[in-house]
């Protein structure tokens, strides 16, 4: 038989063929879940010097009754005993040392640092304002201006006391020191010295208190850590920040000559001959009196005395009489002059100003009337060295030049001038403040009727000071509330002459860019270009200059003859 051959069909392994599929994806689905938190306990405690102490008489108390153990087991070893004394005295040693940390130099400089970085941190949006915030508005705002409020400077040690005085460091200007009193003479109580710096607005660096208010205060301009101080008694003192004593190092007393009214006003002047630190001050008893800093107490020299001004010119030996009785004029103010040092201006309650000598004490240079109420402060431009400003109570302030008997300019702001400062970076520039709480900056280049700032920066308070920062920017202004306001001036309200210029040079660079350009000069040769080098070097004002020559030309001075001081 045959072999049976299957019908299966053999397949060639290699043959293939390729099919595309694409796999079916999955829809995603997202089921959020929230797990509960753990359960939490909040839980506090504060640790101070009585609870530390309190420890350590327990760990006493523990080797007490170890030593009673000890000496009872070890009776025949009575200098254990000893040893156990000088363990226990070590331990109290160790408990003093470790409660002197709290107090001690290194705590308090790293609790200040630590101080600064948190107020850094809280005061961050404030301090990128100060250093880079110009208002965009002045470009097309021409003669108008704004301040941006920056800091707040207040404790609760000053609450409800007045802001009497300002100051800044001559050093460090970051650094400034308010004068707390009252100027409700009803309500007269203990007074109070801070140094606030802007790095920290939290908390004053330094603060003294004194037994009346204060009144004035100045630090020295070489030696910046000296601030002379006057109060309402008609004390002066002088303390040094640098001492954390609450303690002046130097006070004037009943013997020493102290004033008997309160004083207004301190001013440092130069060294006197002998190296002696020496200042003036002025009060309402009518005297000007310079105070030299001896070995141990404050000797005083009177200047000057304030007689009323129109009743020397009575008639009648009778009107004599009634001079004597009258008494003297109460000073209010005084400012000396940047150049010649024996020539300063007095202001005074009766609204009279008077130029002074400290080389005539028995009578005035010459007096200014124009005032109707008491003058609050005068100022020399810090600048040219014939101007000054003063400031009323009869809502005005008036622009003088001291070879002049009537004013050049007077400005009526509306209300009693509680003060008034010129700036230190232009002759044209000052401010003043207001009793409505308001801030007014002028700027003569711009403006000779009008301030081109005008604003109300407190509610309900009334401005009593304001100060300008010789480098940066800024002015503070103080209310009678006991606050202190630091503001940043705009960029119109802080124009110097340089600045001018170039702006005048850059809009006639602009005017004239079309224009064909002109060829410039041959030069010259020889003695014709030495000469012209000169006369150029003479032509050369320095930025001083410029701003004094702008003043001229604002208020027509010119080439006046100045009246000698003398």
């Amino acid at each position: 038989g045959g072999v049976g051959v299957s019908d299966k069909k053999l397949r060639n392994q290699f043959n293939y063929s390729e099919r595309a599929s694409q796999t079916f994806n999955n829809p995603l689905r997202e089921r959020p879940t929230v797990t509960e938190p753990p359960p939490s306990v909040g839980f506090n405690s504060m640790v101070t010097q009585w609870e530390v102490f309190d420890a350590f008489l327990e760990d006493i108390e523990v080797k007490s009754i170890a030593k009673d153990k000890s000496s009872q087991q070890q009776q025949k070893k009575p200098q254990a005993g000893g040893g156990e004394k000088e363990e226990e005295e070590e331990t109290l040693k160790e408990a003093a040392k470790e409660g002197d940390i709290v107090h001690s130099a290194a705590m308090s400089k790293s609790l200040k640092v630590m101080e600064r970085m948190v107020n850094q941190n809280t005061y961050d949006d404030i301090a990128q304002d100060f250093k880079y915030w110009d208002d965009q508005s002045d470009t097309f705002k021409e003669g108008e201006g704004t301040l941006l409020p920056l800091w707040k400077f207040f404790t609760d040690k000053v609450r409800r006391k007045h802001v009497t005085a300002l100051c800044w460091n001559p050093e460090y200007y970051d650094l400034f020191a308010v004068g707390y009193g009252s100027y409700d003479f009803m309500k007269q109580g203990s007074g109070v010295i801070c140094c606030f710096s802007l790095k920290n607005p939290s908390h004053p660096e330094y603060s003294f208190t004194t037994e009346t208010g204060v009144m004035c205060l100045d630090f020295h301009p070489q030696h910046s850590s000296l601030l002379a101080v006057g109060c309402y008694d008609g004390t002066v003192m002088i303390f040094d920040i640098r001492n954390k004593l609450n303690k002046p190092i130097f006070q004037s007393t009943v013997k020493t000559g102290k004033h008997t009214d309160p004083v207004w006003q301190v001013c440092w002047q130069e060294e006197d001959l002998a190296k002696n630190l020496n200042f003036f001050s002025i009060s309402s008893d009518g005297r000007v009196t310079l105070w030299t800093m001896s070995k141990n107490e404050l000797q005083f020299t009177d200047v000057m005395e304030l007689k009323l001004a129109g009743i020397a010119n009575s008639s009648g030996e009778e009107a004599g009489e009634e001079t004597s009785l009258v008494g003297l004029a109460g000073g209010m103010c005084f400012d000396f002059h940047r150049t010649s040092e024996h020539l300063f201006i007095v202001g005074t309650e009766e609204g009279k100003i008077h130029k002074c000598s400290k080389a005539y004490n028995s009578q005035y240079l010459d007096t200014y009337t124009g005032h109707y109420m008491s003058v609050y402060a005068v100022k020399w431009n810090k600048f040219h060295p014939r101007v000054f400003l003063s400031a009323s109570a009869d809502w005005t302030v008036k622009l003088w030049d001291h070879s002049q008997k009537l004013p050049l300019m007077s400005f009526d702001l509306g209300n009693a001038v509680g003060d008034v400062a010129w700036s230190p970076f232009s002759a044209s520039v000052f401010g003043a403040v207001t009793n409505d709480g308001k801030v007014h900056v002028f700027d003569l280049a711009e403006n000779k009727h009008e301030p081109m700032c005008d604003q109300k920066v407190v509610r309900k308070s009334k401005l009593t000071h304001i100060v300008f920062n010789p480098k940066q920017p800024l002015l503070l202004v103080g209310d009678d509330r006991g606050g202190v306001l630091c503001l940043k001036l705009s960029p119109n309200l802080r124009k110097t002459e340089v600045v001018r210029e170039k702006e005048k040079e850059q809009a006639a660079a602009g005017a004239g860019g079309d224009a064909a350009v002109k060829k410039p000069p041959p030069k010259k040769r020889g003695a014709e270009a030495e000469g012209g080098g000169a006369a150029e070097a003479q032509k050369i004002l320095t930025p001083q200059d410029k701003e004094v020559n702008k003043l001229e030309q604002l208020l027509g001075l010119g080439d006046k003859p100045q009246r000698s001081a003398n």
